[in-house]
């Protein structure tokens, strides 16, 4: 079974930035193969996201195979999550959107949230709040990683 993995917007955005793009492109050209090894969740915040982003990001995310990517809708209970982060001052209000794709991400039963998003995602102290509120509502916790963290190795 392919694992789902929910990608926030600043990983499409890494795949064109220096700093970022060792570790970004290998892992969406995984996910571009016809036979891609996930299942990539796009949700409707990433591509209200994406609609300024320049043309060469939203060329890449079309690039994606649709049988390799699930859509998924912003709901009330995700919502209603993403709130509750802010609540319970996992993060300001400010990063709603961010709290929005944990949202997604967790009620969705992503495998793993991908971003380059270290301030406000990527975080041990971000990470422990949205996964206490996450088992406090019945959801699992969720593998939040960065794209690093999917290189494979020669011996893979």
């Amino acid at each position: 079974m392919k694992q789902r993995i929910y990608i926030d917007t600043s990983v499409f955005g890494g795949y064109f930035d220096e700093e970022f793009a060792e570790h970004t492109i290998p892992l969406l050209d995984r996910l571009r193969l016809k036979q891609g090894e996930f299942i990539l969740l796009f949700s409707s915040v990433t591509q209200d996201e994406l609609e300024n982003a320049p043309e060469r990001v939203r060329n890449l995310v079309q690039s994606i195979p649709l049988k390799n990517t699930e859509f998924i809708q912003t709901m009330e209970d995700a919502v209603e999550l993403a709130t509750e982060y802010i609540t319970e001052k996992v993060v300001g209000h400010t990063s709603y959107a961010d709290c929005l794709h944990i949202a997604l991400a967790t009620i969705n039963r992503a495998d793993f949230l991908v971003s380059w998003n270290f301030k406000h995602i990527v975080n041990v102290q971000r990470i422990r709040g949205y996964s206490s509120i996450n088992i406090k509502n019945g959801y699992k916790q969720l593998e939040i990683r960065s794209p690093r963290e999917f290189t494979k190795y020669e011996n893979d």
